[in-house]
């Protein structure tokens, strides 16, 4: 049986962090993860000054509810880059709890882009096999700040959750979605036998994980059923990094991909982020790391619409890091690139924003919900 943490390991950390940072820390391991006496908590994370003050903060947020905390660094990680070999056996150890707190990506798993991991569905990172067989529960945060996770994580998460809960409802009975925004999007997906998952902040089982911060509901498109037009005018990732869009970029979509990409330099950027997308699946089929199988699957589902997430974290506000633009409440965003369902696989997963959407659910009997209007629920 594990020992009760030492007054030294609970000092350990304590003033490399403020209270505002404690807070939040506390608000994720008690409201979010809910750590119980004991479970092993693997924290992920890179040597930078605002990721390690949030995971040391975690650290002792753990040890105060009597968890065992795992601290792990790795170097900073990028759209196309390998999760080191030694993290992926970390996980492979089975934590109750696995958190990735990194300055950009956790890293892809190099054995589950070549060989698989096999479950209910194939998997190509074995953190999506463990929770999404229910082996793990736990969030990943990647480019997030000090002042971002003091600011988004201690939220009404009973609210979320109710927001969350009713928005899925109306998903999970529907045929169709459709999405209009006075910037000119105007886009139908498909989302018949999809499952809408809700990024509440409700973490506290196997098998629940997410971002933090928290606050979206999101579902993976009908492969080959998303339609019309989307004009981005929020801010967009490209591989670069993250651009607050100045002149919209039209993204034309037809059966599932897009076509067409016009606007500034912001649509050049995503032009040739998709672009190297494919050159990246084909780079890596040449050598090894994709099966030759996949190459031309991944290639192709580079331009596809992978997702649609609704924003509903009312703490959280555009700052060109997708990672809390996502979650503002009154927008919506549409990813490029790979979707959740493992059905349209990619190497990348680019996200961009839609301002005040206007979002109606239609059932297959035609009958018309609309549950967000104008960037404001209509329930509020």
């Amino acid at each position: 049986m594990n020992a009760a943490p030492t007054v030294s390991e609970m000092d350990m950390f304590q003033g490399t962090y403020d209270r505002a940072l404690a807070k939040g820390a506390r608000a994720a391991v008690r409201d979010v993860l809910a750590v119980k006496k004991n479970e092993r908590v693997l924290i992920i994370t890179n040597p930078g000054k605002d990721t390690q003050s949030i995971s040391m903060a975690l650290y002792d947020a753990v040890l105060e509810d009597k968890g065992a905390p795992i601290l792990m660094f790795q170097r900073e990680k990028g759209q196309f880059d390998f999760a080191e070999e030694e993290v992926v056996k970390a996980l492979a150890t089975n934590p109750e709890i696995g958190l990735s707190i990194s300055k950009d990506r956790l890293g892809k798993d190099r054995h589950g882009l070549k060989h698989g991991y096999m479950g209910k569905r194939r998997y190509d990172h074995i953190y999506d096999l463990l929770y999404n067989e229910k082996k793990l529960r736990g969030f990943w945060s990647p480019g997030i700040t000090t002042e971002m996770f003091s600011r988004t994580v201690p939220i009404d998460y009973t609210r979320l959750r109710s927001d969350s809960s009713r928005i899925c409802k109306v998903i999970g009975r529907s045929d169709t979605v459709r999405v209009v925004a006075p910037g000119g999007t105007d886009l139908t997906i498909g989302v018949s036998g999809r499952k809408a998952h809700a990024d509440d902040g409700d973490f506290r089982k196997p098998g629940q994980a997410g971002n933090i911060p928290s606050g979206e509901v999101y579902v993976s498109p009908v492969v080959g059923t998303t339609n019309g037009v989307i004009a981005f005018d929020g801010s967009m990732v490209v591989n670069d990094g993250e651009v607050i869009i100045k002149k919209p970029i039209m993204a034309t979509v037809r059966g599932g991909y897009v076509t067409e990409l016009s606007g500034g330099k912001e649509a050049e950027a995503l032009r040739e982020s998709i672009r190297e997308g494919e050159k990246k699946a084909r780079e890596n089929g040449r050598k090894g790391l994709l099966k030759p199988s996949m190459v031309e699957k991944y290639a192709k589902n580079a331009s596809s619409i992978g997702e649609l997430g609704i924003g509903l974290n009312r703490k959280a506000r555009i700052v060109a890091n997708m990672l809390e633009d996502e979650k503002v409440y009154g927008t919506c965003h549409f990813a490029v690139g790979s979707n959740y369902d493992g059905d349209a696989e990619a190497l990348i997963h680019l996200d961009g924003l839609v301002d005040s959407p206007t979002i109606t659910a239609v059932s297959t009997t035609g009958r018309e919900t609309t549950f967000m209007e104008r960037g404001k629920l209509v329930w509020d």
